[in-house]
């Protein structure tokens, strides 16, 4: 209304302006025209903003309903356990929902540092019911290692030398570019070793008190020393114990850890 009114006065100041014949239809003077573009534009721009607060709804909406995750006690606690030192600070808790729980935690070179210091790793443990589940689900990936070379993978007492109690877990064969990945289903988050004859026992930062030496970190080794004089150009590295069968010490260095002194699972 308020632009009829406008085009009305418009039109009657003109009209008043003009001392001859009234402009006729084939010559209209050009104000009607920006009185319409003025309509248009105002019409448009009403649209536009209708759309945009139409779309920032959307959007909030979805925002809030993915970040609503169920509460997971386990979960949560684990997170307490970052928070206060009990677990490593590099380990992740993901949200996950209840009974399952998710870890993760980076890998870094250590052997292979000097040669290939963006070798990268990640590990992620995904756990069931903790009171019923037979075996947590490991995923190891690494990324920018020694290609086409095969690794062990051992659950250790110490990330670091001497590393302690150890358990032999798994192989890993990078590729071509220095990516390689294994899955494997095992006992990870209560994963221990003892001698019989002198089990002891020792204190785990999940489950408290237990039989053994828990194990609680995790590293990689070279599979074969040769490969590990030839890719890292040392011919004076000795073999170690960190791969079954004969010849003993066939092994080579450690290439990855979790470098933490905390546990990280």
């Amino acid at each position: 209304m308020r632009f009829l009114h406008f085009i009305r006065r418009i039109t009657l100041r003109n009209a008043g302006d003009h001392k001859g014949p009234l402009p006729t239809l084939l010559h209209p003077r050009p104000y009607w025209l920006l009185a319409l573009i003025l309509v248009a534009i105002m019409h448009v721009s009403g649209a536009a903003a209708a759309t945009l607060t139409s779309v920032g709804s959307v959007s909030i909406h979805s925002t809030e309903h993915a970040a609503s995750v169920p509460y997971n006690p386990e979960a949560e606690r684990l997170r307490q356990m970052v928070h206060n030192g009990s677990l490593a600070q590099t380990v992740h808790v993901l949200s996950s929902l209840a009974p399952t729980t998710i870890v993760q935690f980076p890998l870094f070179p250590s052997g292979i540092k000097a040669a290939f210091p963006n070798a990268s790793g990640l590990v992620t443990i995904v756990r069931g019911n903790r009171d019923n589940a037979i075996a947590d689900t490991v995923t190891v990936d690494v990324q920018h290692m020694p290609p086409n070379i095969t690794f062990t993978i051992f659950y250790i007492e110490l990330a670091n030398k001497p590393f302690g109690n150890v358990e032999y877990v798994a192989d890993l064969t990078t590729r071509g570019d220095g990516s390689g990945e294994t899955i494997l289903q095992n006992i990870a988050f209560v994963a221990f070793a003892m001698d019989a004859r002198n089990p002891g026992t020792s204190l785990d930062p999940l489950e408290g008190l237990t039989s053994g030496t828990n194990l609680n970190h995790l590293g990689m080794w070279f599979s074969s020393l040769q490969d590990a004089q030839k890719v890292l150009n040392d011919d004076t590295l000795q073999g170690t114990i960190f791969d079954g069968g004969s010849p003993p010490l066939h092994a080579g260095p450690q290439a990855m850890t979790d470098g933490q002194t905390a546990p990280v699972f």
